[in-house]
């Protein structure tokens, strides 16, 4: 089902008073792994490109307490959007935790108008794209 995965460990400080990792930790981990896999595998240059992409939604909904390694996959490639679909699953990868998603706007860095996703980056994109919805794994 997702075409990327990366393991991110827990911290002592993400768990609440309840003993799960707090909600808020959800989004900072799928923000994470997104742009890891943006700088790491995509080439993004967060400090010099001429695009930058800004969150302009996000969504989580919980399943499970968590304790997990992680999943990222692209839903959705537009011109100058991307829609980002993740999982968080317990250390098993089989159990889902939550499932959510990101949409970034690729802007224009200094006038921050939508420009298109960067040729090198819309193109490691599209090789995470699941069309026939069978999982892939780097």
């Amino acid at each position: 089902m997702y075409a990327y995965w990366e393991t991110v460990a827990t911290r002592w400080k993400d768990n609440d008073v309840y003993g799960h990792v707090n909600n808020a930790v959800h989004y900072s981990l799928m923000d994470t792994v997104i742009n890891t896999w943006l700088i790491e595998k995509a080439g993004l240059d967060i400090h010099h490109g001429d695009a930058i992409g800004l969150c302009v939604e996000s969504h989580c909904a919980y399943k499970a307490s968590v304790s997990f390694p992680e999943a990222i996959r692209i839903g959705r490639l537009g011109r100058s959007s991307v829609r980002y679909e993740l999982g968080l699953f317990r250390e098993d990868g089989e159990t889902v935790v939550a499932e959510g998603h990101f949409v970034h706007v690729f802007v224009d860095r200094r006038t921050r108008r939508p420009a298109e996703i960067p040729g090198p980056l819309r193109g490691a994109m599209e090789k995470l794209v699941i069309g026939d919805g069978a999982p892939r794994h780097p």
